[in-house]
């Protein structure tokens, strides 16, 4: 079962559809203008492989559009693309069509130190979160960008993960339920596989655009990036432990970075008497894909 809207671009609710309109966001954050560039058409754009340009261009877009004045991460962290973090988030929102829409609880798993799914959710769509990590570096600035910011105090709570054999079990109480889970997993199996896929990412942004510098750039922690076995895995691992919340959760979701991967996610998910649906997002020639399943009536 598949939903997919126009290729190439981003869900119709987005705000971030279109170029950015680096007019307003200097506005809100003038301390981006040092870091706008040309590119081959005369247009405005950043420097995609400055990191300091990318997080500040993050700090603008979260201040515009989801009215968090105070963002930041720990050097090395992993710095999200709004536009398709935010895609994730009106997806997964369609499903809602489905079950309770009043004082919706999310649980995302693997938030991350810059806690972005819970930020646009909880601003977006009023959703309350709970955002659980593995890493207590990440829980900690997830945690100060909280605290410095008063529309998230009472909409977004953290939680370590103690055990790196599980996901869900430490997390999901007996008195809990979810009305979604939302997850982007680490897609590398190794350190060295990381660093490769960011060396041709850089590489391609440079051939696109002569002005951006040549250049590694790389942000992201174990935790974000990589795991023993890789995404397959963790998603395979994922579906089994959520058999044991079926009660407790309506929607379970995942991104997939590798198409290969959805197939033998399927498998074990079918085993298990699930339903699932798969959604096709698009942001110019790049396509991903958020496998969603339940153990409800639907």
């Amino acid at each position: 079962m598949k939903k997919t809207i126009k290729k190439g671009e981003l869900h119709p609710n987005n705000p971030h559809k279109g170029k950015y309109n680096f007019k307003i966001l200097t506005e809100n954050l003038p301390e981006l203008k040092s870091f706008i560039i040309k590119n081959p058409n005369g247009e405005d754009t950043i420097d995609f492989s400055n990191s300091n340009g990318v997080i500040l261009l993050n700090k603008a877009l979260i201040k515009t559009y989801y009215n968090v004045d105070y963002w930041d991460i720990p050097k090395g962290f992993l710095c999200p693309p709004i536009p398709g973090r935010a895609d994730y988030i009106h997806y997964i929102n369609d499903l809602l069509t489905l079950a309770k829409k009043d004082n919706i609880n999310v649980l995302d798993i693997g938030t991350g130190a810059n806690c972005i799914y819970p930020i646009i959710g909880s601003q977006t769509y009023n959703w309350n979160f709970t955002g659980s990590d593995i890493d207590p570096n990440s829980i900690e600035n997830a945690e100060k960008i909280i605290n410095a910011n008063e529309n998230l105090k009472n909409k977004i709570k953290l939680k370590l993960q103690k055990d790196k054999n599980h996901i869900f079990v430490g997390i999901i109480e007996k008195n809990n339920y979810f009305h979604l889970t939302m997850c982007n997993p680490p897609f590398h199996s190794s350190l060295e596989e990381a660093l490769k896929a960011n060396k041709r990412k850089v590489n391609n942004l440079s051939k696109d655009n002569k002005n951006i510098k040549d250049g590694l750039n790389f942000g992201g922690q174990k935790a974000e990036l990589w795991c023993s076995g890789g995404e397959r895995l963790f998603l395979k691992k994922m579906a089994k432990e959520s058999a044991l919340f079926s009660s407790q959760v309506f929607w379970f979701s995942s991104l997939v970075a590798n198409k290969d991967n959805i197939k033998p996610t399927i498998k074990v998910l079918e085993k298990l008497g699930a339903k699932y649906k798969i959604l096709e997002m698009s942001q110019g020639q790049k396509i991903s894909r958020v496998l969603a399943w339940t153990y409800s009536k639907i």
